[in-house]
């Protein structure tokens, strides 16, 4: 079990997994490493930057003499709307790739699929030890491509809920005297 922490080994392992997958499966991988970058963005932003940008949306509401008037509800609603764009920035990308990457899996799927087809066409047979290249490329891009989607729907939903709260909070914050 610890011959996976050297670098070699692991990374044979790797090749040898997306070898097993097919060309779909190193798809799948690029888009989770791209979703998982701007995860990282987003998980950084609300650790260090999200602070800031509410700081910045009271300071300019506390500095307006006027909290009354048309033009200053006007420019609540402005300071309000530019906070939530920062907080929802990247969450649509993030939302589309979790939807595409089991879509991906099932482009493995079909392909996969193919090639067995293509094996039983050519060989006239239904032959295991021949289909079961076609079957193993079936099945793992399916299987990775959901689980890069459940990895990604637990931090969009969680990113959510943090966008919908920050807005509330800043919303309580820019108060109407």
């Amino acid at each position: 079990m610890l011959e996976f922490l050297n670098p070699a080994i692991a990374f044979d392992a790797l090749g040898d997994f997306l070898a097993a997958g097919g060309d779909v499966l190193r798809v799948i991988m690029f888009t989770t490493f791209f979703m998982w970058a701007l995860i990282l963005e987003r998980l950084m932003y609300w650790s260090t930057a999200h602070s800031g940008v509410s700081k910045r949306a009271s300071r300019a509401w506390a500095a307006r003499s006027d909290h009354n008037s048309w033009y200053a509800l006007a420019v609540r609603d402005r300071l309000i709307s530019e906070a939530r764009q920062e907080t929802e920035r990247f969450n649509g990308v993030i939302r589309a790739l979790v939807a595409v990457t089991p879509l991906l899996g099932l482009l493995g799927t079909v392909t996969g699929m193919v090639q067995v087809f293509d094996v039983m066409a050519v060989t006239g047979s239904s032959n295991a030890r021949l289909m079961a290249g076609g079957i193993s490329r079936a099945t793992i891009p399916t299987m990775a491509g959901l689980v890069a989607s459940l990895s990604g729907l637990i931090f969009i939903n969680a990113f959510d809920r943090n966008v919908d709260k920050a807005t509330h909070k800043l919303s309580d914050e820019l108060l109407i005297e």
